[in-house]
């Protein structure tokens, strides 16, 4: 006999499956050069030397693969996070944790650091911030002062964020700025962050088990023989890295970590061999949407995806809770 709660994640599944596969390929078909989906299939097999084959590999592939792991990356680490805080309201944005990778990152930039070697610097500024706000949980356990405590160190984030670019060479600006609002426009490196994504999921699923226990509290998963203290650690350690690895390459973007898990529990899905998976593939398909209407939207003018997330994660947001609430 089927687990009815198995059924159903079989059921879903596949829908988020097509999701993804729908948004990726909208994402290389569209733009302001369209693609056929014939042309694009055939080009992915064999490159040439055409304008529509320099498009796909060197601008929409690249581009459309890194969106796809950020959505992943950041739907993962908010997912945890609700773990961890034991509350929906847990994300990498509104607990300051992207505050802190975005200007650790700022300050490796302006030192003439580039590329991946910003991941690092990245973690240590995520690190910083999730080690704040969940080391004051030591000392209050209060969920309300843990999201308090998230938001002041967001606001310090911005602050600092704001200093750093008032002491910046003009000529930096505009780049910098484009990039803090969450952009896209620069990625051309999506493996090595696909690769830290799956890395990521597969480690999260192997302790699955232990997040579907310590989702009900701390006693519980004690008596229950888990060691909360190593397994918060390796969150604490798991978050910053995939936080600090989406903010490196498309700057803050925020409400993704915490609308799509969110919604992927709110269509009944609760174990977290089901909730991880399916919130990376949503989260991903969300950002490569995203981002295909923040380039099409008034093109050729681009708007910074991060502006887009935020506008459409606040009122989904607010319905959320509403819903839940009611």
């Amino acid at each position: 006999m089927h687990h009815p709660a198995k059924a159903h994640f079989y059921y879903l599944l596949p829908g988020f499956v097509i999701l993804a596969l729908t948004s990726l390929s909208l994402s290389l078909l569209i733009g302001s050069h369209d693609i056929s989906l014939h042309q694009v299939i055939s080009l992915l097999s064999s490159p040439d030397n055409s304008l529509a084959s320099q498009i796909i590999h060197e601008v929409r592939l690249p581009r459309t693969l890194s969106a796809f792991a950020v959505g992943g990356l950041l739907a993962l680490a908010g997912a945890l996070m609700q773990v961890l805080l034991r509350n929906p309201l847990g994300d990498p944005y509104v607990l300051g944790v992207s505050g802190g990778a975005a200007s650790a990152a700022l300050f490796g930039m302006i030192l003439g650091i580039a590329g991946w070697l910003i991941t690092p610097i990245a973690f240590i500024g995520a690190m910083i911030s999730i080690l704040v706000v969940f080391g004051l949980s030591r000392f209050q356990s209060e969920q309300q002062t843990l999201l308090l405590a998230g938001v002041v160190m967001a606001a310090f984030w911005g602050a600092l964020i704001s200093l750093t670019l008032s002491l910046t060479p003009p000529m930096q600006l505009p780049g910098m700025l484009f990039w803090l609002m969450g952009d896209l426009s620069d990625a051309q490196q999506p493996f090595i962050s696909l690769l830290i994504l799956a890395a990521g999921l597969v480690f999260s699923l192997m302790i699955a088990n232990q997040l579907n226990i310590a989702i009900y509290g701390e006693e519980q998963a004690h008596s229950l023989g888990i060691n909360t203290q190593q397994l918060r650690l390796k969150l604490y350690m798991l978050t910053s890295l995939l936080t600090a690895s989406a903010v490196s390459i498309a700057g803050a973007i925020g409400f993704i970590g915490l609308i799509i898990p969110h919604l992927v529990r709110l269509l009944g899905v609760t174990d977290h061999r089901n909730v991880l998976p399916m919130s990376v593939l949503a989260g991903g398909s969300l950002l490569v949407l995203a981002d295909l209407l923040a380039r099409i939207l008034i093109s050729p003018m681009q708007i910074p995806v991060g502006i887009f997330t935020a506008l459409l994660g606040v009122p989904v947001f607010l319905w959320l809770l509403v819903r839940s609430r009611s």
